[in-house]
Formats: structure tokens, sequence, C-alpha cells
């Protein structure tokens, strides 16, 4: 019987690390704060066969109580979820002897200015980044670096689109890197985020992402996900599509660049999210990269859209087993995420009529909950998840569910 430690479960993927684990006959146990375990859901508790509590926040005292336990229990492999977490993952593999990541790079694949520095340093096409500490250095450091607006400007450390901004012109970029500092840490744990500013060259073009499974330095790519947001200052995610409909070449020049990113980011054995946009001068550009799995329940929309389980596939990788990354399979997946039209007191959803491909209507927030509008990720109140043959039809199937759904604020 294999042996898995998880540092922390409480995460979007969680439930699907511990199902495949399961399902592969291994044991998962736990990294993280007793406190936080505390509020996991008790079909999450069910799962897990052990836990070491740690201070997460403290990488010295969390890297020895997870050695001491691993060593004590017979740990087979070392996994994680939570991004932030990516290079203690890195670190107590490399001091247990196991599959993982670079750790020396492993910073790199947290934070974001690193990540800039790592990746221009490997030629890897990415946009122009520069990192601030203040409003009071950006325009200078754009100035010096010759980027002209539009610039991104975004945390060196946070998720979910908090805090990122499309700043048009200058006269906004304080303002927005004043909003890109107004998270300095990261919850359930209380982990202190890095509080510089990195401000990045705007890339136009659509968004994808691409899931890769590395094993002993050979990557398995999932296929291609389209991405849709809002448009305008705040980017919130609004939905995936698995997969995405682009041409042989496309698809060939998207791995090629995500290859290039994560040799320079020193993934070799795991999994890595990589979030790309294809600029119509300069073709697929990395934008950011997470040697985790995905969130938005990513793992779901691709399994159901070509059979391939991500999480299985990586728990065998970081067990040293090739991953199971068959060919897909023909269909497609979409999720739609129910964002508010704007802040306010949440009423209700409500979806008119009878939609062919709706296979799972879930609603996360209660009525009378206060909502807030679109500005990150944080304002959804639930998700629709669509399959059809097709990634033409579940994107049509999609727009037409959603012109019929309604949510009630007041």
């Amino acid at each position: 019987m294999k042996k898995i430690l998880l540092i922390e479960a409480l995460a979007n993927s969680g439930p699907y690390v511990l199902d495949s684990a399961h399902r592969l006959g291994a044991h998962v146990f736990v990294a993280t704060h007793e406190d936080v375990y505390d509020s996991y859901p008790a079909t999450l508790r069910e799962q897990i066969h052990g836990t070491v509590f740690t201070d997460l926040t403290d990488p010295d005292r969390a890297l020895a109580d997870m050695a001491a336990f691993a060593e004590t229990t017979g740990i087979d492999a070392v996994a994680g979820c939570w991004e932030f977490f990516t290079p203690l993952v890195a670190h107590l593999a490399r001091r247990l002897d196991l599959p993982g990541n670079d750790p020396q790079r492993a910073q790199a694949c947290r934070n974001k200015a690193e990540m800039a520095k790592a990746l221009s340093a490997g030629a890897v096409p990415a946009p122009r980044t520069v990192a601030v500490h203040g409003p009071g250095e950006a325009a200078r450091a754009l100035d010096r670096a010759g980027i002209g607006f539009p610039v991104v400007v975004k945390p060196a450390e946070q998720g979910g689109s908090w805090g990122v901004s499309v700043v048009a012109n200058p006269a906004d970029l304080d303002t927005a890197v004043r909003h890109a500092q107004s998270w300095p840490f990261a919850a359930p744990h209380g982990l202190r985020m890095d509080p510089r500013v990195v401000i990045q060259e705007y890339v136009p073009g659509p968004e994808f992402s691409l899931d890769t499974v590395v094993w002993r330095g050979d990557c398995f790519h999932l296929p291609v996900v389209e991405k849709h947001t809002t448009q305008g200052t705040h980017r919130a995610e609004t939905g995936h599509t698995c997969p995405a409909a682009l041409p042989p070449a496309d698809l060939h020049d998207l791995r090629a660049a995500t290859e290039l990113a994560l040799a320079a980011l020193g993934i070799r054995n795991g999994v890595a999210h990589t979030e790309l946009k294809v600029s119509p001068e300069a073709g697929p550009v990395v934008i950011e990269v997470g040697a985790r799995l995905p969130g938005d329940h990513l793992v779901d929309v691709v399994r159901r859209a070509s059979g391939i389980d991500e999480a299985r596939a990586y728990l065998q990788a970081v067990l040293d087993e090739k991953p199971d990354v068959p060919t897909p399979r023909d269909g497609a997946c979409a999720i739609r995420f129910l964002t508010p039209p704007r802040a306010g007191t949440f009423q209700g959803v409500t979806v008119r009529g009878r939609h062919a491909g709706l296979v799972e209507r879930h609603i996360t927030t209660a009525p009378g909950d206060f909502v807030g509008s679109a500005r990150d990720n944080s304002a959804r109140v639930g998700h629709l998840l669509l399959t059809a043959p097709t990634p033409v039809q579940v994107n049509a199937d999609a727009a037409h569910v959603l012109a019929h759904t309604r949510i009630e604020v007041s």
C-alpha cells in the first residue's frame, strides 16, 4: 500500500486528489494547521488516513515536522494542492529523496516576480515585467524598462484574480498598485504574501490554459482549455471550455512554449498549470505557471471532456510511476461561473426551461449573504457544468443556458 503525504487538502483540487488516491489504492496523509483541519468537511476527513499538524507558514519548522512524520510513517510520495506551498513540496521531496521539482527554483513557481526572472533567463516567450514595492516606484520602473500602456498590474503573490487590474493610462497606475497590495495575507493559514507588485506589458489575444503532468522530465500534456474572462479593468474568470477549438499548429506552439517554461522553472516530477495568451503578432506567450493541479474544477472539466484523470496522473508521477495520460476521447465540457450583476444581498438563481447538456447546477452561496461585484473570482455564487460532442456545441449551449439564467440580488 503506497502512502502519500499531501501538503494541505483544503483546496479546490483536494477532493480530486483524495478520490484518485483511493482509486490507486493509496493512503493519503495530510499536513495542515490544526485549526484549518477543524474546518474540513466530513467528506474530506473520511478519505484521510492520518494528519501531521504543523505551522505551514514557518518553512523550517514545517519541513522538520513533516520529515519526521514521513520517515516514521513510511511516506512514498509528497504532493500538494496549494500554489503557495509548492516550494514546501519540492523541499520536502528533496529531503526525503523522493520525486519532485527543483527546490532551488520552486519559489519562482509561487512568486510572480521571481517567475518573471526565471522565464526571462530561460528565453521563454513571456510579457516584459517589472516588480515594485509601492506606487511611487511604478511609473519610473515602467519608463526604465521601456514598457508602455496598457499594462497588467497584479500582486507578486496571490490567486483568484485578486488585485489584478488592466491599466490603460498613467493616471490610474498608482491606484492599481495600491489595489494589488490589498491582500497581504492568504487565508486560511495566515500566510504572509510578498508585498511587491508585478507590472507586465499587456498581451492582446485569446486566453488558454494547458495542464501538463511531468515525469522524470518528460511532459504529458492534457488538452488545451479555452479561458473566458470579463473585460475592462478587472478580468475575473467567467468560465472554461475543454478542449479549445484550435488548429494543430497552434496546439503545437502552445505546448512548445509551455515546455520551455516548465524547464525554466525546474518542474520535472509533478504537474503544472500554465496560462497563456496567443498574441496576433508574437504567437503563444506564457503569462504564468503554477506547479499544482488547476482550480476552478478543471480536473473534473478535463476528465468529463477527455476521459483523462489528471489528479491520478499527478499522483503516479510523484510515486515515480509512468503517468496514465491516454489519447483524449472525443467530447467537450464547459464550466460557467455564476456571478452577480452587482454587489448586494443574494436572493437566488433561476434557470428557466430545460437545457440539453446541462449536467450540473451548483450554488455555493446562501440566500441572504452579501455578494460583491465581479472584480475577481471571489464574487462567484456557483457554477453550471455542460457537456456536448464538440467545443463549438458546448460553447453555444453554455451561452444559451446563461441567457436563460437569472441571478437575483437585492
